[in-house]
């Protein structure tokens, strides 16, 4: 009743299939859902590039605005390119579907790896990013940043399960909010600035290295982030209204001109304002705070920098679904990761990237510029694989114009492969190692998967198969601790069955063994009991070894079953308080697999426990009711902790902790609840 409820609440009722064709959404939505990630970039590309110039001295600063005009021209390279993508490939999928299909299978999941560790990188970078203004405004606030970062990863995460056009109407609000007030601070902020010279060099830490083309280079690798997210518009064209095409085309020019515009300016006032990054306070609110004062606008500037950069996962929860189903579909990963929710999204890839991503803002300590290097190496690998087959598409298919398209994404494909070369190179040692390890770590997990399912298609295939015989006779067997009100419904079932039931006790206590053994003639329904012993306590060795002799003594025409016993509890903490011996014989059953033997069928028989069950017979029990009920009552918990732990300022390693548990009991439980609904 309660999860029934709470899944309502949190989530919304269940959507029919055919109101999937009303879930899409307009170019200014779609702005909205898959342009919050490269927006929101602009509020600390600026920052990375100032941050790698700072250690130079203060000279060095300066060099900001060049390196941004051509990070701004290899955006527009990109831009253009995925421009052409889009009209080439309707159906969604971006670099994955068009290095599979043009480059082929490795390429493909070389492309598929590098994006799905993008986006939890985008989801890790973004809130981080986003708690990282607030506690600008608020440093009271800076030590409770890895708890507040994954509380907000909880909230996008319940946002997006609600479903595709209810997350772009409630993300749309803040991204023009963050349009709006940004682009108002660049026009007031150059407006201001026009005809003065620049601001007096700040003032930095002394300078611990030259100025070197090395440095330089790092600075373009660090200031590169602000492309990421320039791709998922490719990915989600499915999510747009008709003609997805042109409608996704036009949103990513729109996204490419808004973001090179508040990306220049950005840098641009920084230089003529004389900005230096500092340790608690970031370059765009230190920009606000100049142009804008200590007043409304400023704390409106922080307020929407938060948003946009919290929300700005949303493009990752968007898109990390939406390709991890097109891949499970594929045969590369986990097929539930292909199955639809109750509000026509993918839950499954959405709990799946919450859960990452909170773990990896907890490793970090919710620190962007610690996650900053492990950032670009994905993306800009992505980019290049997605041009070269491109540019392979047209030379293969000669296509009307195919030369002019071809040159636009062989430029982008050369132009991306710099850059990926300048990032891997420059931030190895900062950490794009780990990186460059997952990313075949990755593919070999997807390619091990895909032999799975080629295996188990040929296992399960008809081709060849014949008709099994028809079972003429069954062997029961009913494995019983005791005999109690449980165990009747069993053996009347076993009894149906066959007239060879057999009910078997291990003796792990031999007072309970007398017991029962003194009780059997008048309960056991005319079942014959079998001692088994057990010297070492054991309850499922003397059982197998049991079923073992009896495989020698039935026919190969007869199916030997086990009908197992089981009571429920009527409340779901009266569950931890049983031990559970039919789940383990299940178990050890389930996963009984030797070559040669025939394998037995295992059949529960429940029995309910509470009130009624006395009355009448037993009721079905809501699948997964226990699970849920145990995953809200420790959430529960947890939360009460935490917010005790936040008030009381307990040590930071316990706030973490508990914000962690917080946030993955959050996805579990939301993740049973989609679960239970299908």
């Amino acid at each position: 009743m309660i999860g029934g409820v709470l899944r309502r609440v949190l989530i919304g009722p269940p959507l029919p299939t055919s109101q999937l064709i009303h879930e899409r959404i307009s170019k200014v939505k779609g702005l909205a859902v898959f342009s919050s990630d490269a927006l929101s970039s602009t509020a600390y590309a600026t920052e990375e590039i100032l941050i790698v110039l700072g250690a130079a001295g203060a000279g060095a600063l300066a060099l900001s605005v060049p390196i941004a005009v051509a990070i701004a021209g290899v955006l527009a390279v990109v831009a253009f390119s995925y421009y052409q993508t889009i009209h080439a490939y309707p159906s969604g999928g971006g670099a994955y579907i068009v290095a599979h299909d043009n480059l082929g299978l490795w390429p493909g999941l070389v492309a598929a790896a590098a994006l799905l560790i993008d986006y939890v990188l985008t989801v890790s970078v973004s809130i981080s990013s986003g708690v990282a203004a607030v506690t600008s405004a608020v440093p009271a606030l800076y030590g409770q940043r890895v708890p507040l970062a994954l509380l907000a990863i909880a909230l996008v995460a319940i946002i997006n399960l609600r479903g595709v056009r209810e997350s772009a109407t409630v993300f749309a609000v803040p991204t023009y909010l963050f349009i709006g007030i940004v682009g108002g601070l660049v026009v007031a902020g150059l407006a201001r600035s026009a005809g003065q010279p620049p601001a007096p060099a700040p003032q930095v830490a002394a300078a611990g290295v030259p100025l070197s083309a090395w440095l330089i280079l790092r600075a373009f690798a660090s200031g590169s982030a602000a492309l990421t997210g320039v791709e998922a518009i490719s990915n989600g064209i499915p999510a747009f209204h008709p003609p997805e095409s042109r409608n996704a085309g036009i949103t990513l020019l729109w996204m490419a001109g808004i973001l090179g515009f508040l990306f220049l300016g950005i840098t641009a006032l920084a230089h003529r304002l004389g900005i230096a990054p500092q340790p608690q306070e970031t370059v765009l609110s230190q920009i606000a705070r100049a142009v804008f004062g200590t007043g409304g606008l400023y704390y409106l500037t922080q307020a929407a920098t938060a948003l946009i950069l919290i929300l700005a996962a949303n493009t990752s929860f968007a898109d990390f679904p939406r390709l991890s189903a097109i891949l499970a579909r594929d045969g590369f990963l986990p097929r539930q990761l292909a199955n639809l929710g109750d509000r026509l999204v993918f839950a499954n890839g959405i709990v799946l990237l919450a859960m990452i991503s909170g773990l990896l803002v907890a490793a970090f300590h919710a620190s962007t510029h610690a996650l900053i290097p492990l950032y670009a190496v994905g993306v800009f690998l992505a980019f290049t694989l997605s041009q070269a087959g491109m540019v392979r598409r047209w030379w293969t298919r000669r296509e009307p114009g195919w030369l002019l398209h071809m040159a636009i994404n062989g430029l982008g494909a050369a132009v991306t492969a710099v850059v990926l070369l300048v990032v891997v190179v420059t931030k190895f040692v900062h950490g794009a190692w780990i990186v460059a390890l997952l990313i075949p770590g990755c593919v070999g997990v997807m390619r091990a998967i895909h032999r799975h399912y080629d295996e188990v298609r040929r296992q399960l295939t008809l081709e060849g198969a014949r008709p099994p015989e028809p079972i003429r006779r069954h062997k029961v067997v009913v494995p019983v601790a005791g005999i109690h009100r449980g165990v009747l419904p069993a053996l009347r079932y076993a009894r149906s069955l066959s007239d060879d039931v057999t009910a078997v006790l291990v003796d792990i206590d031999p007072q309970r063994t007398r017991e029962t053994v003194e009780t059997w003639p008048r309960w056991g329904l005319g079942v014959p009991l079998r001692v088994l012993p057990s010297p070492y306590r054991s309850l499922t060795g003397p059982l197998l070894t049991y079923l073992d002799t009896l495989e020698w003594e039935v026919g190969f025409d007869q199916q030997l079953t086990i009908v197992l016993p089981e009571f429920v509890p009527e409340k779901w903490w009266h569950f931890l308080l049983h031990g559970q011996n039919a789940l383990q014989l299940k178990l050890a059953l389930y996963f009984r697999r030797r070559t040669g033997h025939r394998v037995p069928v295992v059949t529960n028989v429940p029995y309910y426990l509470g009130a009624a069950a006395v009355r009448a017979a037993p009721r079905p029990v809501r699948a997964g009711s226990l699970p849920v009920w145990a995953a809200g009552g420790m959430l529960a918990v947890v939360g009460a902790a935490l917010a005790l732990a936040v008030a009381h300022s307990w040590p930071m390693v316990f706030q973490e902790l508990l914000g962690l548990a917080a946030v993955m009991l959050t996805a579990a439980l939301a993740f049973l609840l989609i679960a239970r609904s299908l």
